[in-house]
C-alpha cells in the first residue's frame, strides 16, 4: 500500500468516526450492508474507469452504456425470455465490442478520447430511449429469477453480493495492472507513448484492450444495476455515473494526465465516495447539493495530486542537485 492509498484509508476512518458521533445510524448493519452494496456497484464502474485513465484517456459514455445494456439486459431476460446464464455473457460481449469501437477510433483514426466518449455518451443515451420507445424497462409483476437476483443482488452472510464481486474484481485487476507485462506496458504508455511506442510496445492495442477491459467491467455493472433498481428509466438511469468513476480514480491517485495510479486507491476513493454520500443522507443535508458535493471532492483530489506531483519532482531536483556536491566532499 502506498503512502497516498495509507492516507486515503486514515481519511476513510477520520470521516467515519465523525459521522458515527454525529449520527450512530452509521454503524448500524442495515446501514453499513446498503453501502458496502453502492460501493460494489460504482466500485466495478470505477474500476474499467481507472484502466483508461491509466493510459491518458478518459471514458465518458460508462453512464449511457450503463443505462443501455441495463435495458437490453432486462428485455432479453423478462421479455425475450432468453435465459439469464446466456444473456448476461451477450451483454458481456457487447459491452467489450463497444469499448473495442472506442478503442479502435482512438487508436486507429487518432480521434481524441474525450470527443468519441462524448459521442458515445449521447448515442448509448439516444439508443437506450429509441429501444424502449422512451418508457420504462422492468420486470413484470411476479417475475422472480431466484439464483440470478442472489448472485446480483443478494447478501452472503449479510455482505453483498456485489461488493464480494468488487473484491475479487478488484483481486484480479490488480494482478494485471501491478504484476503482469500489460500493466507495466499501460504504465509506460501513460507516462510517455511515444516513447514506448519507440521502445517496442504496441500502443494502440494496449490501449485498445484497456478500453474493452472498461467495457466489460461496465457492462457487468450495468446488469448489476438493473437487478438493483429492477426497472430502468433510460432518460435518466445512469446519469453521471462517469462522475462518481473518474472522482473515484482521481481520489484514488490516478493522475489524469496518465501514467499514475492505485487499484487500491480507486477501491478506497470509491468507499470515500460512497462514505460522503452516506454523511449526506444522514445529516440531513438537501439531496439537490450531492453533486456539489461530487465537483468539490473531485476539485479537491485533482488539486491535492498536482500539489503532490510537484512536491515530489521538486524534492528530485534537491535530491539530484545534492549529489555533485556529496560527491565534490567526498573527493
Amino acid at each position: 500500500m502506498s503512502k497516498k492509498d495509507l492516507g486515503l484509508l486514515l481519511l476513510i476512518i477520520a470521516v467515519g468516526v465523525v459521522v458515527a458521533i454525529i449520527n450512530p445510524r452509521f454503524l448500524l448493519p442495515i446501514n453499513l450492508a446498503n453501502t458496502s452494496n453502492l460501493i460494489g456497484l460504482f466500485g466495478i464502474l470505477s474500476i474499467g474507469q481507472a484502466f483508461v485513465i491509466i493510459t491518458g484517456g478518459i471514458e465518458l459514455s460508462v453512464g449511457s452504456l450503463v443505462a443501455f445494456l441495463g435495458v437490453l439486459f432486462i428485455d432479453f431476460v423478462a421479455v425475450q425470455n432468453m435465459p439469464w446464464p446466456i444473456a448476461l455473457p451477450v451483454i458481456l460481449i457487447l459491452g467489450g465490442f463497444f469499448g473495442a469501437i472506442h478503442g479502435w477510433l482512438i487508436t486507429r483514426l487518432n480521434l481524441q478520447p474525450f470527443v468519441v466518449t462524448l459521442c458515445g455518451l449521447l448515442i448509448y443515451r439516444g439508443a437506450a430511449r429509441f429501444y424502449t420507445a422512451d418508457g420504462t424497462a422492468g420486470f413484470a409483476f411476479g417475475q422472480n429469477f431466484p439464483t440470478l437476483e442472489f448472485l446480483t443482488a443478494g447478501r452472503f452472510y449479510g455482505v453483498p453480493n456485489t461488493f464480494i464481486a468488487l473484491v475479487i474484481i478488484a483481486a484480479v485487476m490488480w494482478v494485471v495492472l501491478h504484476r503482469s507485462v500489460y500493466g507495466r506496458y499501460l504504465y509506460a504508455i501513460g507516462k510517455n507513448e511515444e516513447a514506448a511506442k519507440y521502445s517496442g510496445i504496441r500502443t494502440a492495442k494496449m490501449v485498445m484492450i484497456a478500453y474493452v477491459i472498461c467495457g466489460v467491467l461496465t457492462a457487468l455493472s450495468a446488469i448489476y444495476f438493473a437487478m438493483y433498481t429492477r426497472s430502468i428509466s433510460p432518460a435518466s438511469h445512469g446519469q453521471f455515473y462517469e462522475l462518481y468513476a473518474i472522482a473515484a480514480a482521481v481520489l484514488g491517485g490516478f493522475s489524469l494526465r496518465g501514467g499514475e495510479g492505485s487499484l487500491i486507491g480507486v477501491v478506497l476513493g470509491t468507499v470515500l465516495l460512497q462514505e460522503l454520500q452516506n454523511l449526506v443522507n444522514l445529516l440531513g443535508i438537501p439531496s439537490s447539493l450531492n453533486f456539489a458535493v461530487m465537483g468539490g471532492v473531485i476539485l479537491i483530489g485533482v488539486l491535492i495530486d498536482q500539489q503532490w506531483t510537484a512536491i515530489r519532482a521538486r524534492r528530485l531536483l534537491i535530491s539530484a542537485a545534492r549529489r555533485p556536491d556529496a560527491r565534490q566532499a567526498a573527493e
